[in-house]
């Protein structure tokens, strides 16, 4: 059902966030409500984060289409809607083609605007109860994958960035689980370093496993773990059962706040 035009359309690339519905933004379920036409990716996204959209709405689902389908499809919907949404995984700006899917939009002069979504990587963190940066322990967290089909910058390789010895969110690469453990081990991290591996966070099938970098490879193949999962891989997992623990100086009372009387 097509949507009179009274303004100009606008195609908006929505971060579904890492699966539960309501982890989607309240803009962006407020997009999808608004929405004539969504386009998702079904192979990540889940449906369930479809219930925001209207029951007039159009959907599609994007993951038999290649790149020229879809921003097809975006081009024709958007010459009959005047909100058309296309619904990726996480966020936009993250392991997407998003650059590559607005590039026809831009040159249709067709309006494209993105909305943020929660991360798998946060999620993650979230849902195993764990803290991605700490006081005196790292204070950085790199977002990264494992190279494979999509090769790597030569500076980027994952043995260079674990050698930073700071919090690793490895995207996209459990199931080369053996030789992200033969890179962190070439990067210094010792066999006893604690991992934490998240499968489909905030999904209903979600799974944590935790284990020894010299055991986290066994212990994902042995819980089937192959694919949509994240790598945690950081000094700060575990922490909080340790009885040792540096404090933020956020709420020290002998530490200087504008807010804080003196």
């Amino acid at each position: 059902m097509s949507q009179s035009i009274t303004t100009p359309p606008t195609v908006w690339f929505v971060g579904a966030g890492p699966g539960a519905p309501d982890l989607i933004t309240v803009r962006g379920s407020q997009l999808l409500a608004s929405a004539g036409a969504i386009l998702y990716t079904g192979s990540l996204v889940a449906d369930t984060v479809l219930q925001w959209a209207a029951p007039e709405c159009e959907i599609a689902d994007s993951k038999s289409m290649d790149l020229a389908a879809v921003t097809d499809w975006l081009l024709t919907r958007a010459q009959c809607h005047t909100t058309v949404v296309r619904l990726q995984t996480g966020d936009p700006t993250l392991y997407g083609v998003t650059a590559e899917l607005t590039r026809p939009l831009d040159a249709a002069g067709i309006a494209v605007k993105l909305i943020p979504g929660v991360s798998s990587a946060m999620a993650a963190a979230a849902v195993a109860g764990e803290c991605l940066t700490l006081p005196e322990i790292t204070q950085s967290v790199i977002l990264t994958r494992f190279s494979e089909r999509t090769p790597m910058p030569e500076t980027e390789s994952l043995r260079s960035l674990a050698a930073h010895g700071c919090t690793l969110c490895i995207f996209l690469s459990i199931d080369r689980i053996e030789q992200v453990v033969e890179e962190l081990t070439a990067a210094g991290w010792a066999a006893t370093a604690p991992v934490v591996v998240v499968y489909k966070a905030t999904w209903p099938e979600e799974r944590i496993v935790r284990a020894p970098l010299a055991e986290i490879a066994a212990a994902c193949r042995a819980a089937g773990i192959e694919r949509q999962a994240m790598i945690l891989v950081s000094p700060t997992l575990g922490v909080r059962q340790q009885s040792q623990l540096s404090t933020s100086k956020l709420y020290d009372s002998t530490f200087p706040r504008r807010f804080r009387n003196k």
